[in-house]
């Protein structure tokens, strides 16, 4: 999952104090996001929806990671969208579990249990580790999972940093589950060229985020993860459970977002802004009117 850290927002949200979060003359509810592009544009959707609600919003953007489960515990803010993944290992510091079904129940009975957060529902959308290929070379041999990777490696040139070859849940973690990579090729190279170097024909397949902006193009195919060796990273909506016990129908509006989004469009969504270069606020609307 992607841990961006935002200081100058965090200073400015700590700042603020819980006072930024009291209920002035009406039914106000401070929506918090993190600090790129999915987690912004994910945020502005609640907000449009409580909006459509009747709530008044208040938007409290480009939160640190590191300090946005102390802001929603403190009362700093509402609701924001979190990951399963980031929630039971980083904050819950739980064991690895992989079922997506079994990693949700378990945050959300620890959430309320531990800090008095309701999970609501649990989005399709996950943006976890995964592998991506050149499609045209998924085309000409056949693969579609990791598993079909696996035993067709010889052919195929594989891309990464240094550190996905040796991290516990890089390359060690895969060929745990799934046996050796014999690729016909490893090159490693800045995580932020990968998708040049795959578009230039230098390597077919690297490591990528499983909502990243380039996989909404024909160009790439993203790997099935059919063995599950990694930990899923959904899109859970966190709501302060006072905040959704007083306003149910704040945490409806919310729960009808999750079930429009899948990885997919998640991915789409993610390519309006990076690639496309729109404001994720642009892009939220479009994508909110035409639900």
């Amino acid at each position: 999952m992607r841990q961006i850290i935002c200081l100058t927002a965090a200073a400015a949200i700590l700042g603020a104090g819980a006072a930024g979060c009291q209920k002035s003359g009406g039914d106000k509810i401070v929506v918090g996001s993190k600090g790129f592009t999915e987690n912004l544009i994910l945020s502005e959707l609640y907000a449009l929806a409580l909006e459509d609600a009747g709530f008044a919003v208040d938007r409290k953007f480009e939160i640190s990671n590191a300090v946005i489960h102390t802001s929603i515990v403190n009362g700093e803010i509402d609701v924001y969208p979190e990951y399963t993944g980031t929630a039971l290992l980083t904050i819950l510091g739980e064991e690895l579990i992989t079922d997506p079904q079994k990693v949700y129940d378990e945050v959300k009975d620890k959430y309320k249990e531990q800090y008095k957060l309701d999970v609501l529902d649990l989005c399709e959308a996950n943006d976890g580790n995964g592998l991506v290929i050149r499609t045209e070379a998924a085309d000409k041999y056949g693969i579609r999972t990791i598993s079909d990777l696996q035993e067709k490696a010889a052919d195929i040139r594989f891309g990464s940093t240094s550190d996905f070859m040796e991290r516990e849940d890089g390359l060690p973690a895969l060929e745990e589950v799934y046996g050796k990579f014999d690729f016909k090729s490893e090159n490693a190279f800045d995580n932020a060229l990968k998708y040049e170097i795959m578009s230039s024909d230098e390597v077919d397949c690297v490591p990528a985020y499983t909502t990243d902006a380039q996989l909404s193009q024909d160009e790439f195919t993203l790997l099935e993860d059919d063995r599950q060796v990694w930990p899923p990273y959904n899109v859970i909506p966190v709501m302060r459970e006072e905040t959704a016990s007083k306003y149910p129908e704040a945490a409806a509006a919310i729960n009808k977002i999750s079930g429009s989004l899948d990885t997919q469009t998640m991915s789409k969504l993610n390519a309006e802004v990076d690639l496309d270069k729109k404001e994720y606020d642009e892009v939220a609307k479009e994508f909110y009117d035409s639900l």
